[in-house]
């Protein structure tokens, strides 16, 4: 069973920046395929951004350039740097594990960019 508690939401304006952490606990047997996803009011849950056990990643367009993730393993510890962030991205930003066909969740944080 793995546990993910996401932190660092909040609010910000438009062209600030805001780093989310989640951190995660319990016992894996291989390192898991990271992700962060994000779900607007009325809008269906989206991949942000994915990390593999090799520290490849991938990116939606609509945040390429902006958003960096990251992890770090021996903290047990997955990043997403946001930067130039725009209304668009207000959400809630959720962390994802990924180990062989389970996947587990955190709680979410809420990210709100105003104008």
């Amino acid at each position: 069973q793995v546990q993910l508690v996401e932190s660092g939401g909040g609010l910000v304006q438009a062209g600030g920046s805001l780093r989310l952490s989640c951190a995660s606990s319990g016992s894996t047997f291989s390192t898991p395929i990271m992700a962060w996803y994000r779900q607007a009011p009325g809008k269906q849950r989206e991949s942000v951004a994915i990390i593999s056990s090799g520290g490849s990643t991938n990116y939606a367009d609509s945040v390429k350039g902006r958003f960096t993730i990251s992890r770090d393993d021996a903290k047990n510890t997955v990043y997403l740097q946001m930067n130039s962030l725009k209304p668009e991205d207000t959400a809630v930003y959720y962390c994802n594990a990924k180990i062989g066909v389970l996947a587990y969740w955190g709680q979410g944080t809420q990210v709100t960019v105003s104008s």
